[in-house]
């Protein structure tokens, strides 16, 4: 499997988009992966133009002249599968037993069946009654994850340079951890080419899974050292880390 979080670039001035998420498509296709799914992930439009400053989504350019107005662009999760047979299947006994989100999007009402299904149905046998696991199941499955915790992240700040953008991106950790969850086994290794502060390499280790991440730029790679020193507990279960 292969999961890629991307978005589409937008070009300076009005001159419109970078399809980004169709070029990884066809690259992945390129290269004997099948497309197989895609999660569209919400972002908040203020939050969005107060951390981007885009003249796109000011209120000022909608009243002078609307043409020039355009939403606050969504991430995207792209799945892909290896063309071939899975021989060893991604399986859960006993279904999905943690919600991966935003629990204050839930009414009372909703947090308290929540509540009841999780005592009642954490270690239940029966996929087809497991109502827990299926109420999981029914916001994972979504084409569109609006309950992403976006300000759960590892820090990053500290790894900037000068050079950087003006803003860094770090990836959500209920991103990750939900992939992670849905498409490896506890125990399997979880590779991320492009480690920057290395969330994918805590997701791993947080859910019983092996985190390898390369990274290219020194300070990312220490900020990334540094976030998985943190749980010295997890990483003195796991294979010692090495720098390289």
């Amino acid at each position: 499997m292969s999961c890629v979080q991307c978005m589409d670039i937008p070009l300076n001035g009005e001159r419109g988009l970078i399809d980004m998420p169709g070029d990884f498509i066809r690259l992945h296709q390129k290269h004997g992966w099948r497309y197989w799914d895609r999660h569209n992930i919400w972002n908040e439009p203020l939050t969005i133009r107060l951390k981007t400053m885009s003249n796109t989504l000011k209120h000022q350019t909608l009243c002078q002249d609307s043409a020039k107005c355009r939403g606050a662009l969504a991430d995207y999760l792209l799945v892909f599968k290896r063309v071939g047979e899975n021989k060893v299947p991604i399986e859960k006994p006993v279904g999905l037993t943690e919600y991966i989100g935003d629990l204050k999007l839930l009414n009372e009402e909703e947090m308290e069946g929540y509540q009841y299904m999780r005592d009642k149905y954490i270690d239940w046998k029966n996929d087809l009654t497991n109502k827990l696991s299926q109420w999981i199941w029914r916001r994972y499955a979504s084409s569109n994850w609006t309950d992403i915790r976006k300000n759960r992240v590892l820090p990053y700040k500290p790894a900037r340079d000068k050079e950087d953008d003006r803003h860094v991106c770090p990836l959500p950790l209920d991103v990750v951890d939900r992939a992670i969850t849905l498409w490896t086994n506890p125990g399997e290794k979880v590779l991320t080419p492009f480690g920057g502060v290395f969330t994918e390499v805590y997701s791993a280790k947080h859910l019983n899974r092996f985190g390898i991440g390369i990274e290219i730029k020194p300070s990312y790679f220490r900020q990334g050292v540094r976030n998985l020193e943190e749980e010295k507990e997890v990483l003195d279960e796991q294979p010692k880390l090495i720098s390289l």
